[in-house]
């Protein structure tokens, strides 16, 4: 998972609007950071020099990439930047995004995604494309595939129709999901969401006296904060484009021969987990989203449950903290803050290798024993992914002084692995594989566990916008994309790249 941000401007340096949209989208990725930048005018016809694509990247959250020299030097009118959080590829400063081609035209794109037909697309890329790979990250054979889609263009000038030709040939050849932003240098700002719309991509703009501004990002928080209306969520296949002149254009990419097939399939997990809670998902409220998550599982309590015990509900800090809230209020029970987080530790889940994560949790929070002490506490959490996390909390509930620690989990139990650009990728890694609810329960330390049913948190999301039909569920009932190649040679080769990656102590 990755957050990505594009910006067109009229006429203003947006170094520092990137820098700030990519702190607003920090929680999706804190492995890596980067910014290119560019003008986009009608003067760079008459000078080509003014084409050039200034760009700065590195390890580390955003604020420790970048200082105010650096800023300076990343000129231009319009720019993409990026947050990684790697799922594939190693961690090292090759994988840094955004990546760029210097043809045809310049190319600079970043990504939020996962490619599962990568394998095939490196071999096809060297062999019929002439096109030599230097990393192990899909980003950069996406990157190659829409140059070779647009080095088909013949002649000098380059429109809006040849964008999208590009964009439907990525189409035509990537499986998986992807929400890309890209700069052409000198020509415009590109955006485009894999036909299914899995991972979230959202288009804003505002008006100034030059004209309007066009933003689009991964989340609506970053749109927020300087005032951009949000235009709308890109559909499913659709690609939008910004040229020089800022005319902006838009059209499904979508090859006719899939669109049957190509339903909106947004990843149910982003509601759950990776979003903020004030940002807005396909045109769904996530924190209201994650408040009728709590609703419904307040009211499967009561129904497994019958006459509970529950004394305290307490949430394990932040994304949790909504639903909780309603699960008190529906159990009529007390609602406690039982966890003081430690603010300068990152994310747990998505820390680089299992012992950090491990490490992370008693870093991260401290119990406050008085919520604890001689209670039946329920706590409360987003999901239960690998269960080493879950089962640390559970031991720390119970050396505060509770007296039964009960366990609930705002999603279902996550059973197979996730091939979209979140990293669960091979069985071994999740916890509630192959096991019952009971058996899960057991490997955390906990005296009772209940689990959201799946219809229940489908339930939850669609009612912020009927016109969703179908989201990826596919970590939880094991169904993908039906057009997408995932078997079990797939997870092998996963398995192995993983190993190997484990053998140079990546992990």
């Amino acid at each position: 998972m990755c957050g990505v941000i594009g910006i067109y401007s009229r006429g203003n340096h947006v170094s520092q609007t990137l820098y700030d949209g990519m702190i607003m989208l920090q929680h999706r990725g804190q492995d890596s950071a980067g910014i290119i930048s560019c003008e986009l005018s009608k003067a760079c016809e008459q000078d080509r020099k003014r084409n050039r694509l200034h760009r700065h990247r590195g390890r580390g959250l955003v604020r420790e990439v970048f200082n105010e020299e650096i800023m300076h030097r990343l000129t231009g009118n319009a720019g993409i930047g990026h947050v990684r959080y790697p799922t594939a590829g190693r961690y090292n400063e090759r994988e840094v995004q955004p990546f760029y081609l210097n043809s045809p035209y310049g190319i600079a794109m970043a990504h939020n995604g996962n490619l599962l037909n990568n394998e095939k697309l490196l071999k096809e890329s060297f062999d019929h494309n002439k096109r030599n790979i230097y990393t192990d990250c899909d980003s950069e054979v996406l990157l190659n595939i829409f140059a070779h889609g647009l080095s088909a263009k013949r002649g000098v000038m380059l429109g809006y129709k040849d964008v999208f030709a590009a964009v439907e040939h990525v189409h035509q050849r990537c499986q998986g999901a992807y929400a890309v932003v890209a700069l052409l240098a000198g020509i415009g700002l590109l955006a485009f969401r894999d036909p299914h719309a899995i991972r979230p991509l959202i288009l804003g703009q505002r008006e100034t006296d030059q004209g309007k501004e066009y933003m689009v990002a991964s989340e609506s928080v970053a749109l927020d904060l300087f005032s951009y209306q949000i235009v709308g969520d890109l559909e499913p296949g659709e690609a939008v484009f910004v040229d020089y002149l800022g005319h902006l254009y838009r059209q499904n990419c979508t090859p006719r021969e899939y669109r049957a097939q190509a339903q909106r399939r947004s990843c149910i997990f982003e509601y759950v987990y990776f979003s903020r809670p004030d940002s807005i998902i396909d045109q769904v409220y996530v924190n209201k989203a994650r408040m009728r998550m709590g609703s419904a599982l307040a009211k499967q309590v009561k129904t497994e449950w019958g006459e509970h015990d529950v004394d305290v509900v307490i949430p394990v800090p932040d994304t949790s903290r909504t639903a909780a809230l309603k699960i008190a209020s529906g159990l009529r029970t007390k609602y406690r803050e039982g966890f003081i987080k430690n603010r300068y530790i990152g994310r747990t889940f998505i820390m680089a290798g299992q012992g950090r994560r491990d490490r992370s949790v008693r870093y991260k929070l401290n119990p406050l024993s008085a919520e604890f002490k001689n209670k039946n506490v329920l706590l409360v959490d987003d999901s239960i992914v690998r269960g080493t996390t879950s089962r640390q909390i559970v031991q720390m509930a119970r050396e505060a002084g509770a007296k039964k620690v009960y366990f609930a989990s705002a999603s279902p139990a996550i059973r197979y692995p996730n091939v979209y650009g979140i990293d669960m990728r091979s069985y071994d890694e999740l916890i509630a594989h192959n096991k019952t609810t009971q058996q899960v329960c057991d490997a955390i330390g906990a005296d009772r566990l209940i689990y959201q049913h799946l219809d229940e948190l489908i339930t939850a999301v669609k009612y912020g916008n009927r016109k969703l039909k179908q989201f990826d569920c596919s970590m939880f009932d094991g169904h993908y994309c039906p057009e997408h190649t995932v078997d079990e040679r797939y997870f092998s080769y996963l398995y192995e790249a993983r190993d190997a990656k484990r053998s140079l102590g990546k992990f």
